[in-house]
């Protein structure tokens, strides 16, 4: 608790020492203007991080000084929305003013002020509490308790019912007394929870990836906790949350890296307080390498304020026993994600359909690993902007197409979206050292003459050491000669050599033996990240000209980590896998 302590005290000192960012109408009306989100949510985000620091210290100092939280609660209340530009349709789908817009963000300030004043008690002045009382009610609470139209998010069985739902809930459990419109609203919360749970399978995989599988999985859990304290009732009792809570470790590639899935990322951390009351209540332990035990490494209060109750003397019953650990090969059927991991090497592949939440066109995508590095990689999350969630226009980024994915175009096309668009297993099986999986992605995939579309993966490991090979297999059937692009992801710059490709990382490696009758390119994309950092990807593009009937085009992957001895190192290509000129991807805006 000493780090913790001090890491609070400084980043309080330090919110004292400098005012509050603005919120100028400016960078609000840049999301309408050129799709631009990260303007105004950059200022925003820091507004909310300099009142939770100065709340974290209240929370860990009965005697600290609230002038400075106080002005900060006080400038909140009179922001224009509690939601982000990019959410107005809660509010004017409704008829609603933006002060009344209950999003992710508006339900979280909620939660953060409502808290804030109930445990600063008689300490904060009765003026501001008031004020701050007044805001919650006006644009979160009343929405719930007194107006019976749902809420959008009220139906979406992803993290906006939870996070939402729970927040909110939480808000309304800090200011208000037991009475009736308590009761309504802690109803509607709860039942916010129970959609949520309904979009898991009994596998408890989370398609939006263990990144969103943290931000709505920890509010559920919180305000379980809340709503048992208050009646009693414990939705930790569901039958499919001990599931869902082991989806993190169940899909872990090692040394704290994961799947990176739909609009996910490589290395999500979890914070210590909700990994905590996982291993108390449930006796689930998620992977170390993936648990952040700092004070304020998220944003979120809900996460800070659980991760510092849990430094104190009274955090609760002692731990349930370890666990059996997870085996080395994991199936999630209902998700069809298969993950297999080793001593330094790691396979993971998805089928799923093309209408998931955060989707991505990515049916038969896989990823490779070594080492803690990632080489055949998926790109996870571009860069929120306005085009992004347009059904519109959302694949025309590289993030989110068929073409930022390993799998393959057929016939110049990429694969579609639509639930109607899904992968099907036909064959899993775990091994002693490794793993078989074979998908049918016909159906992801709108092509004349296309009949049969099958990927087989074969993934074996080298016993204890850092290696592994993957024998990736398609087969296709079509009714006339077409020709198909094969497609393989890395941000690792691709090394073509006579007959092969090699990525090299900073301490692992993987190779590619090129098969036969293939022409073979090389590209280049400079995009932005999902926090609007730039990235650079490189896809390898390998052609083949497939005849009428059947074709089974074979790829032979190797990877290595640093105890094993890496392929030849560069040669100057042939001509014929001289790198085409590369295309550039549409340049989004850097932060």
């Amino acid at each position: 608790m000493t780090d913790q302590v001090a890491e609070i005290r400084a980043a309080a000192d330090a919110a004292r020492g400098e005012p509050m960012p603005a919120l100028p109408f400016s960078a609000y009306r840049r999301f309408d203007d050129d799709g631009d989100r990260l303007a105004y949510e950059e200022l925003y985000f820091r507004r909310r991080a300099h009142v939770t620091a100065l709340a974290a210290e209240a929370l860990i100092d009965p005697d600290a000084q609230l002038d400075a939280l106080a002005d900060a609660l006080w400038e909140v209340c009179g922001e224009y929305t509690w939601a982000l530009p990019a959410h107005e349709m809660h509010a004017t789908r409704f008829g609603r003013g933006m002060d009344q817009c209950l999003d992710l963000f508006a339900a979280l300030t909620a939660q953060l002020l409502a808290e804030t004043v109930r445990f600063c008690g008689e300490r904060l002045d009765r003026r501001v509490a008031d004020r701050v009382r007044a805001q919650v009610d006006h644009r979160v609470l009343r929405l719930l308790a007194d107006d019976e139209r749902p809420l959008l998010w009220e139906d979406w069985a992803h993290n906006w019912a939870a996070v939402c739902g729970g927040a909110a809930g939480l808000a309304a459990l800090a200011l208000w007394e037991p009475g009736p419109r308590l009761t309504r609203v802690l109803d509607r919360c709860r039942a916010a929870q129970l959609t949520y749970l309904s979009g898991f399978g009994d596998d408890g995989g989370c398609a939006e990836g263990v990144g969103y599988w943290v931000f709505g999985f920890a509010h559920f859990v919180y305000f379980a906790e809340g709503l048992r304290e208050a009646t009693g009732e414990d939705l930790l009792a569901h039958p499919k949350v001990a599931a869902v809570a082991r989806f993190p470790s169940a899909v872990h590639l090692g040394g704290g890296l994961f799947p990176a899935f739909s609009d996910a990322d490589e290395r999500p951390r979890v914070p210590v307080g909700l990994a905590g009351l996982l291993s108390d209540r449930l006796g689930v332990r998620l992977p170390e390498e993936a648990v952040e035990a700092g004070a304020l490494a998220s944003r979120d209060w809900g996460d800070i304020s659980r991760t510092l109750r849990r430094g104190t003397p009274d955090r609760g019953p002692a731990p349930v026993s370890d666990p059996e650990p997870e085996p080395a090969t994991t199936f999630l059927p209902d998700l069809a994600w298969t993950v297999d991991r080793g001593a330094g090497v790691a396979f993971a592949a998805k089928g799923g359909h093309n209408g998931e939440p955060h989707n991505h066109n990515d049916l038969g995508q896989f990823v490779l690993a070594a080492a803690g590095e990632v080489l055949l990689a998926d790109l996870g999350g571009g860069e929120y902007r306005k085009g992004y969630f347009d059904d519109a226009t959302r694949y025309a980024y590289l993030h989110t197409s068929s073409r930022g994915h390993s799998v393959p175009r057929v016939d110049s096309r990429e694969q579609s979206a639509g639930s109607a668009h899904a992968a099907r297993v036909l064959h899993q099986e775990p091994l002693p050292q490794g793993v078989d999986l074979t998908l049918d992605l016909t159906r992801a995939y709108e092509v004349d003459g296309l009949t049969a579309l099958r990927r087989g993966f074969s993934w074996r490991r080298a016993g204890r050491s850092d290696a592994g090979e993957l024998l990736l297999v398609d087969e296709v059937e079509t009714e006339r000669p077409m020709t198909l692009e094969e497609v393989f992801v890395s941000r690792l710059r691709p090394e073509p050599v006579e007959g092969s490709v090699t990525w090299r990382g900073a301490a692992a490696w993987a190779r590619l033996v090129l098969p036969d009758g293939c022409t073979v390119h090389t590209e280049e994309e400079h995009v932005t990240d999902h926090d609007g950092a730039p990235d650079t990807v490189h896809l390898l593009r390998l052609a083949f000209d497939v005849p009428e009937g059947r074709t089974r085009l074979a790829f032979r992957f190797g990877v290595g980590g640093s105890d094993v001895r890496p392929p030849p190192g560069r040669v100057p290509p042939s001509p014929a896998a001289a790198p085409a000129p590369a295309r550039r991807a549409d340049r989004v805006r850097r932060r």
